[in-house]
């Protein structure tokens, strides 16, 4: 976990990797998986590393995160299914009833099955849907803790919270702006992404 010093720093790097991720994903997709291998392996590097200075913590996130930015470049070919399969397990995990608890982890591994299964059939798609999704839901919570709210701020500093399922409990514009976001970011990118047409001279 990042030191309360570092939680603002992680919370603008959580909001412009967000952004980038949600409106240019798959534009720069080897970026993206960077971007989230280096935030990956810092936290994991932190948790690890446990308490301490926050000179030696910082040492711990920059390795970790190099580390976890590398990993993620080498898997590059394996990124698609990454992504399908997160969508798959991101997409049960929020849409199950609250009241009913945590969904069965069977169900969970598999619609990330079927999710990695669709992604080696609509790559682009996926990748766009994925990256817009992901990254809009990192951007709000990048832009809750910079405006000071303690779930995501916590969120933006301990890998095991990192993605919460709600970061500002009593908000229900969240899960509404999360949407909008993604959707605003898959009709940024497909619109970028789309072959040009040629138009020939007569």
């Amino acid at each position: 976990m990042l030191p309360v010093t570092l939680q603002i720093p992680a919370a603008v790097v959580l909001v412009l990797g967000g952004a980038v991720a949600c409106f240019a994903g798959y534009r720069f997709f080897r970026i993206v998986l960077g971007l989230y291998g280096f935030v990956l392996g810092a936290l994991l590097a932190t948790t690890v590393a446990g308490a301490g200075s926050t000179s030696s913590l910082l040492l711990w996130a920059v390795g970790g995160g190099l580390v976890g930015a590398l990993v993620l470049n080498l898997a590059y070919f394996f990124g698609v299914v990454l992504v399908g399969a997160g969508v798959g397990a991101l997409g049960v995990t929020l849409l199950w009833p609250r009241s009913s608890g945590d969904p069965h982890v069977l169900l969970v591994v598999a619609c990330a099955v079927a999710g990695a299964l669709a992604a080696m059939w609509l790559q682009r798609y996926v990748v766009v849907t994925g990256t817009a999704f992901g990254g809009a839901w990192t951007l709000l919570v990048g832009g809750l803790a910079l405006l000071g709210d303690t779930a995501a701020q916590a969120a933006a500093s301990d890998v095991w919270v990192v993605y919460p399922l709600d970061p500002a409990p009593g908000r229900r514009w969240v899960p509404i702006a999360w949407l909008v976001l993604g959707v605003a970011g898959m009709f940024v990118q497909l619109r970028r992404s789309a072959p040009k047409i040629k138009k020939t001279k007569r």
